[in-house]
């Protein structure tokens, strides 16, 4: 049977077993069964088992949960509402006010988890509940967070730009630098579109505060002192080399339990809330990570990506032409596959047409890590949409809807470094002087 007849039947497989009310990971795995039983020759049992055991079996993984838990006890004291009162007189002349929240927690938390799951969950967890509790609108922020979760994988450290650094032979350090210009780029188009939003919807938002001096707004960001503190030197650690994404978590995790020890709003009951309220979260995660990681076993084990590529390769396109045609390629593939897989059962075929076309390979990490942020907030299998929609109870659907304004911001920070490669490569070349 023809690859990409045997793709498409594993996608609609998928789209039944979702619309049926299936779990997501227990429908992930049956697509992954089913590939591997009738169109590999292989054995499936065994392939389960290794990936559920290798894509949970990892110490960096180990951040997750911790993540999870410093949001979890932020959100259950008082110290994520403190929060919202010291940022909200700085922003109360913005349109959209606290609503830029969402952005600026994803781009600070994601520079320090460097995964696109915990930054979503973790600052979900902490700024929806407040935004919704003080009228902003709920399908505004949920979009916000579903995509600029993402910025986990875009602003260094990153475990995907460490990934597309081996797989193409190249600098780890010069991907980092080129992954801030594109990344604050994304947050200014990302608030961009929350202040034009906000300026046509004035109703759909609550009414500003009231005028307060400049040291009124001194006196109110006291609250920000604590966690602000946190935040610097979880981030301070791991840019200093001086501990791992894991022990950072972990750090985060004892300094939001002092501080809520400090304020006085720790109690047994929000501790074991917090505590159950992770646990769920985590293992929603972790299965559909085992669930995904399955599936990716069969879509390498039935050579759907790299018949892909080869494809791409046998057209014979302008360099230009290769680069739309590619970006539909792996929007195909972010239906299907994480991101990590997609770059690693591609890159032997789709590095070599890069090069030959004349695009520098650090400025295509980018803009494949770019295209990764695309495809978690692309359903069926947009990551961040699962983590939103197990979060809130939300339909991954309309999740997706929501976010479809963020998304289009996504395709216009692509296009921006097409047309502006320098926007990728003026940092690298600044602090370490232009590739020979």
């Amino acid at each position: 049977m023809d690859i990409l007849m045997v793709g498409g039947i594993l996608l609609l497989l998928m789209m039944l077993l979702l619309s049926g009310g299936v779990w997501i990971a227990m429908t992930l795995a049956i697509c992954g069964w089913v590939g591997q039983a009738f169109f590999a020759t292989t054995q499936p049992g065994k392939n389960l088992f290794s990936a559920f055991w290798e894509s949970n079996a990892s110490w960096e993984l180990a951040a997750l949960p911790l993540f999870i838990w410093m949001g979890e006890i932020l959100f259950r004291t008082k110290l994520s509402e403190e929060m919202f009162e010291g940022l909200s007189p700085w922003l109360n002349r913005i349109p959209g006010r606290l609503m830029h929240t969402t952005i600026l927690g994803c781009g600070i938390f994601g520079s320090v988890s460097g995964s696109s799951a915990a930054t979503c969950a973790t600052i979900s967890q902490v700024a929806l509940p407040e935004l919704v509790k003080r009228g902003y609108s709920e399908k505004i922020a949920l979009g916000s967070l579903a995509t600029a979760g993402t910025l986990g994988i875009l602003i260094p450290p990153s475990i995907t730009m460490v990934v597309y650094a081996v797989a193409a032979d190249a600098s780890i350090i010069r991907i980092f630098l080129a992954g801030f210009l594109p990344g604050f780029l994304l947050m200014a188009l990302f608030s961009g579109y929350i202040i034009w939003w906000a300026l046509r919807n004035p109703k759909l938002q609550p009414a500003p505060d009231q005028p307060t001096t400049f040291m009124q707004k001194l006196h109110k960001s006291r609250n920000l002192i604590p966690c602000g503190v946190l935040i610097v030197f979880i981030c301070w650690v791991l840019i200093a080399g001086y501990a791992t994404a894991t022990e950072c978590a972990a750090y985060g995790v004892a300094g939001s339990l002092g501080l809520a020890v400090w304020s006085r709003s720790l109690t047994w009951q929000n501790f074991k809330d917090g505590l159950m309220g992770t646990t769920r979260t985590s293992c929603m995660i972790m299965f559909i990570l085992a669930g995904a990681s399955f599936l990716t076993k069969t879509m390498a084990f039935t050579g759907i990506p790299r018949e892909l590529a080869e494809w791409v390769d046998h057209m014979h396109l302008s360099p230009y032409a290769l680069i739309f045609v590619l970006t539909i390629v792996y929007l195909i593939l972010g239906t299907a596959l994480d991101g990590i897989s997609m770059i690693v059962l591609t890159s032997a075929v789709v590095l070599p047409m890069i090069q030959k076309a004349g695009f520098d390979l650090i400025w295509f990490g980018i803009f494949i890590i770019l295209l990764v942020e695309i495809a978690e907030v692309t359903p069926p299998v947009g990551f961040n949409l699962f983590v939103l929609q197990n979060m809130t109870g939300k339909d991954s659907n309309t999740i997706a809807r929501a976010a479809i304004p963020f998304f289009a911001c996504l395709v216009v920070c692509i296009v921006l470094i097409t047309v502006f490669p320098q926007i990728v490569t003026s940092l690298p070349d600044l602090v370490m002087g232009k590739e020979k």
